[in-house]
């Protein structure tokens, strides 16, 4: 359990390094950072200015060793947009996404699930075609055609939930749907994949000779077995969802990172990207330590491996 906390330090490390000087990197290659803020027409003394209070005129190896000090250390300055701490901006907004995200993966996880799980008991059937043909539709629909006739149906017409903000649980439900649709399709189909291999396997040989009935066997046996490819995705999904919110929040108005980071990356603000950055990281190694503790709970054979690595070192 020790080593691994320690990779995944590791990788936090490897990660927020890695990302802080790709973006310093495309940031300075787009041109004149400045232009990104500053009104096309300020004159020459006002663009000097503010490149010499942003240490924008410093030799670019030293503008780098502050970019990755800055965001090693989580001190990333003022946002050269608005002023104020990339910090506080960054985690005013953090709440709404982190509960929109949570929203959605809740969302994804239990009816990719039960479709998996429905799919994958059913006999050959139309019932379970039709299913198929569901999860297909939510890979294939665009979440910002989706959200918007969600809004169109279901707050314009029907007038059952709101259509903006973050207002109640009842203003989450149809960006958390929106965003949830595709990761809980491929949850769907991932998990039926995996029920069919697990039912062929010889423990499940044994369950039925000791006369245990199919839901049991199902539940019990398979379905543990079979969650580890779902468990996978939902750690690799933690960072995509930070993306497909940018959309979510913008088609809904929602208040949250999506479109105060898409506005800060218009504009070139780095401190605000940076610290973005980060925080996403910081998100992506946690959600993924998770996944690796969940694994641990499904799949006995991690435990063993977990437990021969400490002995054998």
């Amino acid at each position: 359990m020790i080593a691994l906390v320690l990779k995944r330090i590791g990788l936090l490390i490897a990660t927020v390094f890695t990302a802080t000087t790709l973006l310093f990197a495309l940031i300075h290659a787009s041109g004149d950072p400045t232009d990104g803020f500053l009104a096309p027409g300020a004159s020459s003394d006002l663009r000097e200015a503010t490149r010499h209070r942003l240490h924008l005129d410093q030799p670019l190896p030293e503008q780098y060793a502050r970019f990755l000090w800055n965001g090693m250390t989580g001190q990333f300055g003022d946002s050269w947009r608005d002023r104020q701490p990339a910090t506080d901006a960054i985690f005013a907004r953090l709440p709404a996404t982190l509960e929109l995200m949570f929203c959605a993966v809740v969302m994804a996880v239990v009816l990719g699930v039960a479709l998996g799980v429905t799919t994958a008991w059913l006999r050959n059937t139309w019932v379970k075609g039709g299913l198929r043909v569901v999860t297909l539709l939510g890979q294939a629909v665009p979440s910002f055609w989706l959200g918007t006739l969600l809004i169109l149906l279901f707050a314009v017409k029907l007038d059952w939930l709101p259509s903006s903000g973050n207002q109640g649980w009842q203003a989450m439900i149809l960006p958390g749907i929106t965003l949830a649709l595709y990761p809980a399709s491929v949850i769907a189909r991932l998990l039926e994949s995996g029920l069919r291999d697990a039912s062929t396997r010889a423990f499940v040989t044994v369950a039925r000779a000791k006369g245990l009935s199919r839901p049991v066997i199902l539940l019990r046996h398979v379905l543990p077995n079979a969650m580890m490819p779902v468990l996978g995705y939902v750690g690799l999904q933690v960072s995509f969802l930070v993306g497909g919110s940018v959309i979510v929040e913008s088609v809904f108005a929602y208040p949250g990172l999506g479109r105060f980071v898409l506005q800060a990356a218009t504009e070139r603000d780095l401190p605000v990207i940076q610290a973005f950055v980060v925080t996403v990281a910081v998100l992506v190694v946690l959600g993924n330590l998770v996944i690796d503790l969940l694994a641990l709970v499904f799949d006995p054979r991690m435990r063993d491996q977990q437990e021969g690595a400490a002995v054998f070192g």
